[in-house]
């Protein structure tokens, strides 16, 4: 891996036109655009949120006045996939709404007043939990009604033949012919957005249209119509003054819809498009299988979601040690060790473990950090001991669970309220991640007693009588020195040995052959209880289990 980061390189390369265009305006505007057509997955935050954040907190640290935007596009057309109507309870009375502007299809699940709403509640109350917090969301609803409307009337469509002209050239087959209008007005009668001819515009601004679908022929105002959306991409970028806005691989190809969009900018509304960075789609694997994650096809996870299983800066950190070409792959069954990478980033950051590649893993940790990173090193709890542990001690008893963190040395004894708040959160990440994700192996339940019967079918009691005796005699009860012991019991042992005592000593604790790491379960259990259970498996004593 490059020692250099590839952030302080976009940064170089971004900094002398983002100087120019701060000193001509006094401002900079880094703008995102999202489409709410259904789930609100986390690949969205890659590029369109967290890039652009990333770039205006280094310009702000530079001395640069920067206004960050997200852009929801709720005027686009409702497609009406198949995904999407088998959202509804009716998926065939769904089919009804296709072609609606996203903001008035109904919510599929009658909780929030639309399905902009609905999917958006997943995404957009978490922002701040992923960012700083400074992002501010506007609507081409909103826009429509204003900036973006008087823009149509006052410069595109007057100039709609070289509109015409420019989307022909990028457009190849079926170029549109000589006076078309680039609106579509909503239908007053079937309600679709993607289905009328603008026919002519009207003294007073209006749009005489006619319907494809259903063959109404009426009248709509341009708050209530919608822009070829390329010319509509050029005119955000130009009513919202944008300097710097990242876009997805898809219009990245030379030739393709960005430079189209950028020809319209400077052709029709005379200005020059804003910077970009083109960036990579995420994708998620679960169960084995890989897609890329889809907004109208229902495939990922959302921030919320994200969120119930690990912390803001795991996700961060992840997106920003790859660099935005290439693909990140997110699998949920991996959460425990992309935490351990984050942890050694963090080791690495505050000086306490060297790298080959310090330079990039400072620079990622940093940039993985919501607000400011933590004032020295915080308690580091990996992720399987917090999963482990949130199955031994129930909810609701964290001061428990914190008590045996301490008595393992996985917290001190007075920890600093970083290392606190993230321990506490970690079990009940962690929690939710066993139920959800975590291999059968660290999905378990400590027998409260283990029955006779599986006692007096053993056959590695002398092993057990080993281990009771090593353990007995710890001076201190932790992973290592329990990791140490078993290994000094098992090394006399075979490999198909080993193997068929550690089947037996599952059984004995968890009731199957399987389990957690042996070490940390055992540190993270009562002492006496464990010595008890061993003494009890070794043959030592008929007492209670």
């Amino acid at each position: 891996m490059a020692d250099r980061h590839w952030f302080d390189e976009l940064v170089e390369r971004l900094l002398p036109e983002l100087s120019k265009r701060h000193e001509e305006k006094g401002y900079l505007v880094i703008n995102g655009g999202l489409s709410v057509s259904g789930l609100q997955h986390i690949g969205r935050l890659r590029g369109e949120i967290l890039l652009g954040e990333a770039l205006r907190r280094e310009l702000e640290k530079r001395g640069f006045r920067v206004r960050q935007l997200l852009t929801l596009y709720t005027m686009d057309p409702w497609k009406g996939k198949k995904s999407q109507r088998s959202q509804f309870p009716d998926p065939e009375a769904a089919a009804r709404y296709a072609g609606w502007p996203l903001k008035d299809v109904p919510d599929p699940k009658g909780c929030h007043r639309s399905w902009v709403e609905h999917y958006w509640s997943d995404f957009g109350p978490y922002l701040s939990e992923f960012t700083d917090g400074r992002i501010e969301v506007v609507t081409t609803e909103d826009l429509y009604k204003g900036s973006l409307g008087r823009l149509i009337l006052e410069e595109i469509l007057p100039k709609r033949e070289t509109v015409r002209e420019v989307i022909n050239k990028y457009r190849g087959r079926k170029p549109y012919p000589p006076g078309w209008i680039p609106v579509e007005p909503r239908c007053a009668n079937c309600g679709r957005i993607d289905s009328t001819e603008a026919l002519r515009v009207l003294d007073d601004g209006r749009i005489e249209y006619k319907c494809r679908k259903c063959g109404y022929h009426g009248v709509g105002s341009i708050e209530d119509s919608k822009l070829n959306w390329r010319i509509e991409w050029a005119g955000v970028w130009k009513v919202l003054s944008v300097d710097f806005e990242p876009y997805g691989k898809d219009h990245a190809t030379p030739g393709g819809s960005r430079d189209s969009c950028a020809e319209l900018a400077r052709r029709v509304l005379g200005i020059e498009p804003p910077l970009g960075e083109w960036y990579e789609w995420v994708s998620i694997r679960l169960d084995g299988r890989e897609a890329d994650m889809s907004s109208s096809d229902f495939i990922g996870i959302t921030p919320r979601e994200w969120l119930e299983i690990a912390h803001p800066e795991i996700l961060r950190f992840l997106f920003f040690s790859t660099h935005p070409h290439k693909k990140v792959v997110v699998d949920p069954a991996r959460i425990p060790q992309y935490y351990d990478a984050y942890y050694r980033a963090e080791r690495v950051y505050f000086g306490v473990e060297e790298a080959e590649d310090a330079d990039y893993l400072k620079k990622t940790y940093e940039l993985s950090q919501p607000r400011e990173p933590p004032k020295s090193l915080p308690a580091q709890i990996p992720y399987t001991h917090a999963a482990i542990l949130a199955q031994i001690v129930p909810p609701g008893k964290e001061d428990e669970a914190l008590s045996r963190l301490k008595r393992t040395g996985h917290l001190p004894e007075k920890p600093d309220e970083y290392s606190l708040k993230r321990a506490v959160e970690l079990l009940s990440k962690a929690r939710r991640w066993v139920e959800l994700y975590a291999p059968s192996s660290l999905r378990f339940r400590v027998l409260e007693s283990v029955e006779e019967e599986t006692l007096q079918g053993l056959k590695y009691r002398s092993v057990f009588q080993k281990l009771y005796y090593a353990l007995s005699s710890l001076e201190e009860w932790s992973e290592e020195s329990i990791r140490q012991a078993m290994i000094s019991v098992g090394e006399p042992l075979s490999n198909r040995e080993r193997r068929e005592f550690y089947k037996e000593f599952y059984k004995v604790f968890v009731g199957k052959d399987r389990g957690p790491r042996a070490a940390p379960l055992l540190s993270l259990l009562p002492r006496d209880f464990v010595l008890e259970r061993i003494r009890r498996a070794a043959g030592l004593d008929d007492g209670g289990g």
